[in-house]
């Protein structure tokens, strides 16, 4: 299980992801708060490759969203205090550590409006290239 985070409203994570044989998989859950959390399939046999899903978890309505290896994940808080809990099937392992960009726009995810507060790692990832 990884450490609850707590995070500023407006704070942007990700999209964070492992490659193999270090994949992962993610069950999250907002405990405190909300956020817009964004799964994005980046496997290429998959009918749904570069497409993405997105969900408001919020503490009241208790949702979870699973996210299977091989997808980014990231979330956007929409208040300030927001608490968010990861289980996660594999440990962090840097070198195999990966990221897509929030604005990429090879996916065009519209994120919720207002400023986002990042991370430099965040910002700077890359265009996609499949």
């Amino acid at each position: 299980m990884q450490p609850v985070l707590q995070r500023e409203g407006g704070t942007l994570r990700g999209l964070h992801y492992q490659l193999p044989p270090h994949a992962e998989a993610k069950v999250v859950r907002c405990i405190r708060g909300a956020i817009y959390d964004v799964i994005l399939d980046l496997r290429p046999a998959s009918p749904t490759f570069r497409r993405f899903a997105a969900i408001t978890l919020t503490s009241e309505n208790r949702w979870m969203a699973y996210v299977p290896e091989g997808c980014a994940h990231g979330f956007q808080t929409l208040e300030d205090g927001t608490e968010v809990l990861y289980m996660i099937s594999e440990f962090y392992q840097p070198d195999h550590a990966r990221g897509v960009r929030w604005n990429d726009p090879a996916f065009n995810i519209p994120w919720p409006p207002g400023e986002k507060i990042q991370n430099e790692r965040d910002r700077s990832y890359p265009d996609f290239r499949p």
